[in-house]
């Protein structure tokens, strides 16, 4: 009982908004509150089947939706410290609690007894006057019972539950060997010169980086973003970009105890395995089924539309590059670790485009303020920072979001900066989603992570083009949780497919480097100067650039994906032969690599995108698309436009079908010509 009455998560939270008690909560927390918060769940289904009255959709369906309430609060806490703020203590729960949360998901969705009376609703469903929120639940739970195997046979579950215990323990595994081996590589230089090239914020954040560790007067590297790339970028040390960008490609692939290679074949394996029991030929007919693209074939017909657009541009710009190594007197072939060190260059020269002169432009304070800006012209919300409230890290801050009349929206946490207990990338995540309960409206509780660089003494946060790009997108997957209005937590927010959850991140870039929009927040941070025109038609003239790259590079990770994911039951994978193959294949030219390689990519081996990293493109022809609708009237901020979109894809949560919703808004199915338009791809489509 002591213990009871300590743990933060098995009382109501005494917080500002009800967000969790960061403050109160302790590791030895958490074990405790999963199990009483799975006893409850049980306790709860017991309760729906000792129900002697014919199933319902309330005394079922809806009762089933309801419960997990404990559950639901303390895993959100765990896995998003786990992935923003671990430790070793939160490593070792993952690895234990994984199969248990894995035991317990299958004792619900396989309970016979449980499906038979969610089935039972499901087949009177044409008897029902079930509104659209109501038959979309019905829809979804059915589904997920189904889909999780309540169908096959006993001795077909034992073996769906051992597989999904395997793979419970497999993706932490893979996740805390990745965020090791990055953390583990360091570049240590001491003689000044090799770091020619190198800007001097750069230089003084890599110092500070040594100086951090223990190495003062010396200049260290690191495999984060914010320090690996711009080393590529600007070192004029080739040796060093090799060694740097070498480390970076082959993390988790040195036959160590940090290797991912067995684990990556064990995924895939286990996954086609368990495709196979619920009866589909391969992992990606399970995945895609419930996507808009909802077949293997419509995926590889984009992707390969787009490859064949893109590649002949990509050797276009090698040429470019290898053409002013040349003029530099340099007689070697242009390398990986050379492209965008001479990708810069060929920028400069031919667009007069210098990304190292647009930082001063980008502080990240103003950036985020023209954010808000944005939002307010669009959906009319206000962001006020709160200080009294818990966070989970001193380096994170927090808003009170409220619509234009005052009403509470949402509470918006946002963390920036990168550090060794933070896994790499961008993304958002919510601590409580938005539902309906008695009636009114439960606001949600959303964050948004990053991995900028830490500023340096007094010096302000300066962002890369690029990663103020990484902002506005995390700021639209923010707000599709923040905005959501819907009834049930199951469909709420960013509950949609992976191919339709990227509109929203992503029609928010393009409002990024819009002159008005740049006039706003895009201040020089010493001068206060607005950015100049000509700067922003240069940036502009200069976004087509390097595209077939970045295509494709984009597209051989997402090619990567499915190949591991169209593999039948019983193939055995090698992945160093997988990726050996599909590389020679597609051919890929040998100076670009696959933006994720098998043995990190985390998305696909410890996230959400098994056979959905084709997401991004997908959704691109949706977001393309959709901010034209807003060119075509003239206006960026078209309030007519701007409510249209809000009320039908941001409010709706997946309430409805996703083309269903895009439909609603755009008043037709979405055309390619606006993704080709903005990649600068449309002369060879």
């Amino acid at each position: 009982m002591p213990q009871q009455a300590s743990n933060p998560f098995l009382a109501p939270y005494n917080t500002p908004f009800q967000v969790p008690p960061f403050d109160k909560v302790e590791p030895q927390h958490f074990l405790p509150a999963f199990e009483q918060g799975m006893a409850e769940q049980q306790n709860s289904i017991a309760a729906i089947l000792s129900n002697e009255a014919e199933p319902t959709f309330e005394n079922t369906v809806e009762a089933l939706e309801y419960t997990g309430d404990l559950l639901t609060r303390v895993s959100s806490v765990f896995f998003n410290l786990a992935s923003a703020n671990t430790n070793a203590e939160i490593e070792a729960l993952s690895k234990e609690i994984a199969p248990k949360l894995s035991q317990h998901s299958d004792d619900i969705f396989l309970n016979p007894a449980l499906f038979q009376r969610v089935k039972k609703v499901n087949d009177s469903q044409e008897n029902l006057e079930l509104h659209a929120a109501q038959r979309r639940l019905l829809e979804k739970t059915y589904k997920a019972f189904v889909r999780s195997g309540a169908n096959l046979s006993d001795s077909e579950q034992a073996k769906i539950r051992d597989i999904n215990r395997q793979l419970s323990v497999l993706t932490v595994h893979f996740a805390q060997n990745l965020l090791a081996e990055t953390n583990q590589f360091e570049l240590i230089i001491s003689d000044e010169s090799q770091l020619s090239g190198l800007p001097e914020s750069i230089k003084m954040n890599a110092a500070q980086l040594a100086k951090d560790a223990g190495k003062d007067g010396n200049w260290k590297f690191t495999l984060h973003q914010p320090s690996i790339m711009p080393f590529l970028q600007h070192a004029d040390e080739r040796s060093l970009r090799e060694t740097i960008y070498k480390a970076y490609i082959s993390r988790c692939n040195h036959n160590d105890d940090l290797d991912n290679k067995e684990i990556v074949a064990q995924i895939a394996a286990l996954r086609a395995e368990r495709a196979s029991l619920l009866g589909y030929d391969c992992h990606a007919d399970y995945v895609l089924e419930e996507s808009m693209a909802k077949k293997i074939t419509n995926v590889l017909d984009l992707l390969n539309r787009l490859w064949e657009a893109a590649l002949p541009v990509a050797k276009s710009e090698a040429l470019q590059m290898q053409e002013l190594m040349n003029r530099e007197g340099r007689t070697d072939e242009l390398e990986a670790w050379d492209w965008f060190y001479y990708a810069d260059k060929v920028r400069k020269e031919k667009y007069n485009s210098d990304t190292e002169q647009l930082k001063p432009y980008f502080q990240l304070t103003n950036v985020c303020d023209g954010i808000f800006e944005v939002v307010k012209n669009l959906y009319g919300l206000t962001f006020a920072e709160i200080k009294n409230i818990p966070k989970y890290h001193e380096d994170v801050i927090t808003y009170e979001v409220r619509e234009a009349n005052g009403d509470l929206t949402g509470i918006f946490y946002m963390d920036f900066f990168t550090r060794n207990s933070k896994r790499g990338g961008a993304w958002m995540t919510s601590y409580r989603k938005q539902r309906m309960k008695n009636g009114q409206r439960v606001a949600p509780v959303v964050s948004i992570v990053c991995n900028y660089a830490k500023p340096t003494g007094e010096n302000p946060v300066l962002l890369t083009a690029e990663e103020v790009e990484t902002l506005f997108h995390e700021f639209g997957h923010a707000l599709h949780g923040l905005l959501s209005n819907v009834e049930f937590e199951t469909l709420s927010g960013t509950s949609v497919p992976r191919d339709f959850v990227e509109l929203p991140s992503q029609i928010m870039e393009h409002w990024a480097f819009e002159p008005e929009v740049l006039k706003r927040y895009a201040k020089h941070y010493q001068t206060g100067e607005t950015i100049p025109g000509e700067a922003v038609t240069k940036m502009k003239a200069a976004s087509t650039f390097n595209q077939g790259f970045a295509t494709i590079e984009y597209l051989a990770a997402a090619f990567l994906d499915l190949f591991y994911h169209i593999a039948p039951a019983g193939m055995q994978i090698n992945p160093q032969a997988v990726e050996e193959k599909a590389m020679a294949d597609w051919g890929l030219i040998k100076q670009i690599a696959p933006r994720y390689r098998s043995t990190y990519f985390q998305h696909i081996f410890a996230g959400g995108y098994s056979a959905g990293y084709y997401s991004y493109i997908w959704s691109e022809v949706l977001d393309s698309d959709a901010f034209a609708a807003f060119k075509e009237t003239g206006n960026i901020f078209d309030p007519a436009t701007a409510l249209s979109f809000r009320k039908n894809i941001l409010e709706k949560g997946g309430t409805e079908e996703p083309l269903t919703l895009y439909k609603s808004f755009r008043g037709r199915t979405p055309k390619e010509q606006y993704l080709l338009e903005n990649r600068g791809l449309t002369k060879l489509a």
